[in-house]
């Protein structure tokens, strides 16, 4: 998924500053999860995690 719309990010939650606090979680946790694996992460885990929440609100 490219770019997905911000509106349509924070149509799902309760205000911005919650939707910037879930994806900084997320990307914490594809980060340490990355790490504990000794993965190479090439794409930013804050990317990831926009994509993550936006693909869990298309679902």
């Amino acid at each position: 998924m490219l770019n997905p719309a911000i509106g349509k990010l924070i149509n799902n939650c309760d205000n911005r500053y919650k939707l910037v606090l879930d994806i900084a979680q997320t990307a914490r946790e594809i980060s340490e999860d990355a790490a504990e694996k000794g993965e190479i992460i090439i794409e930013k885990p804050v990317s990831l995690a926009i994509n993550k929440i936006a693909s869990e609100i298309d679902d």
